[in-house]
């Protein structure tokens, strides 16, 4: 396998429905296998779907170890670009990362997103563990991976074993950048965020809703899904909550 080969299901995917285009974003170390089913259901609900490929991820770790927050940001813009050619209404949900992607791009992009889900996102990361390995330059290359924190124990995310610690420091970056741009976020915001998460201080999901500047904002809780909680126990009633939001913002 060549450095620039995607790994299998780690694709992305462009789902084609109706006028209405949601962009589903994965995580940090993560590839759009995680969020497939929810990008096929809402799709199945007569939405038009778009998952891109965070740049750097679903390779290797090497990859990921040259790109910035910047490229994830930009890899998001396109994909977005993408679903304007064909979508007068736009939506954005993402997982842990992609879901602070998808509140950084509702902040940027105030007059393009109609709505965004963030599902167990990360605006404060609060982890002196990783934070210590940010800028510390005896550090190997990769530490240990964080993926496949799942209830179900059927289920298995397709993510990097290890993690490469330059880009530690990005995610700290775009979870910072993030926090402070909350208020500016006018847009009705879905936060979900799962009880048990071994990756994410579920404390991030009051936080967000306790911060974001809009008056339509919502807090649900999972109950039954650890981090990756879009394959895992609560997958459904991810969907069900995402398409009906959709549906109701939508509308006006």
């Amino acid at each position: 396998m060549s450095d620039d080969t995607i790994l299998p299901g780690a694709e992305p995917f462009y789902l084609h429905g109706n006028h209405i285009g949601v962009l589903v974003c994965h995580g940090f170390t993560g590839t759009t296998q995680s969020m497939r089913y929810l990008g096929e259901q809402l799709h199945a609900a007569g939405f038009t779907v778009i998952g891109p490929r965070l740049k750097g991820h679903g390779i290797s770790p090497a990859a990921m170890a040259t790109t910035t927050a910047q490229d994830w940001i930009d890899s998001v813009d396109e994909a977005l670009t993408e679903l304007r050619k064909r979508c007068t209404h736009i939506f954005m949900t993402g997982l842990s990362m992609g879901g602070t992607l998808a509140l950084y791009t509702a902040a940027k992009h105030a007059d393009v997103i109609l709505g965004a889900i963030p599902i167990n996102g990360v605006v404060q990361l609060d982890s002196p563990d990783m934070a210590g390995l940010a800028f510390d330059r005896s550090m190997p290359t990769t530490v240990p991976g964080i993926g496949s924190d799942i209830k179900d124990p059927n289920t298995k995310e397709l993510a990097y074993a290890e993690v490469p610690v330059p880009a530690i420091r990005q995610v700290f970056a775009l979870a910072a950048v993030t926090h402070d741009l909350l208020p500016t976020i006018k847009c009705p915001v879905l936060v979900m965020q799962s009880r048990e998460d071994h990756v994410v201080k579920p404390a991030n999901g009051p936080l967000i809703a306790s911060r974001v500047g809009s008056r339509r904002v919502e807090l649900l809780w999972l109950e039954d899904s650890y981090h990756v909680a879009t394959i895992d126990n609560d997958k459904q009633l991810i969907a069900r909550q995402a398409a009906a939001f959709i549906q109701r913002f939508a509308a006006g």
